[in-house]
């Protein structure tokens, strides 16, 4: 059986390779992976199944990579929200350390593209050691997200390395994991990876399906022996123009998440980074298919629509109304239906 490190040996890195797997028009992506970089590996690239199709339009460059309006290198303010290098501490109880810069697919658009896959972003032994300084100077940090890169790419040992000296910090209580394995290289999830993980419980890992098709009878197996192990697992989906963003689609693949045992937990807006200008809708288009899920799936299937603010302002749910009035007596509302409802508020009395 051939190894998950050899299958992401045979990616997809240049434009000739590209060319030859896709017999796609290359004379306009040159500047385009010169700044940001192009992987594919030959699992996600089988499931395309037509040009422009969901999987293609996540993995494969586009000219309007370089056309940008409004977007910005660091969207989220993350270089200012690092206090050394590669830890981004936003809020006031968690982390987020970057463990590594390589991923097993290179999303058109991912939020750290300006230097994921580069070497504008640097991991090594020391910053590693300066994060685990960081938080054990900063005991009011318990819970860690570890992501980069993705840090389920790392081979088993060094990913246990991190875990035990994260564990080795009294006031860790929480350590999560944000890896898109499971989706585009599910046959990472090895047995050896899965009791590695198991044992630094409560471990929690969120992943990231974008739509019904990466749903595969080999991602599934890969977050059955996840779940198997005791690891919970979330999904963070980010809405996409003409990958996801409409109710069917999203519907199929929250219900579909749940199938294979992953809660879906948050929808994202795009985030305001450059090079993914073509990849964003309205935030209308998002409150519409949250309306839309309401009442016509289960609670459990249902995320969290949110948005990343701007500057490092931090993740803002955003929420469709269906509240018409409130005069204090009583609440007037619409159901998933359009009916009016009526709900009396509680009186106080003397």
């Amino acid at each position: 059986m051939e190894t998950w490190q050899n299958i992401l040996q045979k990616s997809v890195t240049t434009l000739d390779g590209l060319q030859e797997q896709l017999d796609c028009d290359i004379t306009a992506l040159g500047d385009v992976i010169a700044n940001f970089p192009m992987r594919i590996n030959p699992y996600f690239l089988n499931l395309i199944r037509s040009p422009n199709d969901p999987i293609w339009k996540q993995a494969v460059p586009d000219p309007a990579e370089m056309v940008d309006r409004v977007c910005i290198e660091d969207p989220l303010g993350e270089e200012d929200l690092s206090p050394v290098p590669n830890l981004v501490h936003k809020y006031p109880n968690r982390v987020l350390f970057l463990v590594t810069n390589k991923c097993a697919m290179y999303c058109r658009f991912c939020t750290r593209k300006r230097k994921v896959g580069t070497t504008r972003m640097h991991v090594t032994p020391a910053t590693l050691q300066a994060g685990y300084d960081y938080l054990k100077d900063h005991p009011q940090v318990t819970d860690v997200l570890i992501s980069g890169g993705d840090p389920l790419l790392l081979e088993d040992d060094q990913l246990e390395d991190i875990l035990q000296n994260l564990k080795a910090v009294p006031s860790i209580e929480i350590i999560r994991i944000g890896s898109r394995v499971p989706s585009v290289l599910p046959m990472r999830v090895t047995d050896n990876l899965v009791s590695i993980l198991k044992k630094y419980h409560p471990l929690y890992i969120n992943t990231h399906f974008n739509h019904p098709r990466e749903i595969t009878p080999e991602s599934s197996a890969a977050c059955t022996k996840l779940a198997d192990g005791g690891i919970p697992l979330g999904c963070q989906t980010v809405l996409l123009k003409g990958i996801n963003d409409n109710p069917k689609t999203i519907k199929e693949l929250m219900l579909g998440l749940l199938r294979i045992r992953v809660k879906p937990y948050y929808l994202f807006q795009a985030d305001l980074t450059r090079g993914i200008d073509h990849f964003r809708t309205p935030t209308a288009t998002g409150l519409d298919i949250m309306k839309h899920l309401y009442g016509h799936i289960s609670g459990l299937a249902i995320p969290t629509f949110a948005l990343d603010g701007p500057g490092g302002k931090g993740k803002i749910p955003l929420t469709p109304q269906f509240v018409l009035e409130n005069n204090g007596k009583n609440l007037i509302f619409e159901n998933y239906l359009g009916e009016v409802c009526n709900y009396p508020e509680v009186e106080y009395y003397d």
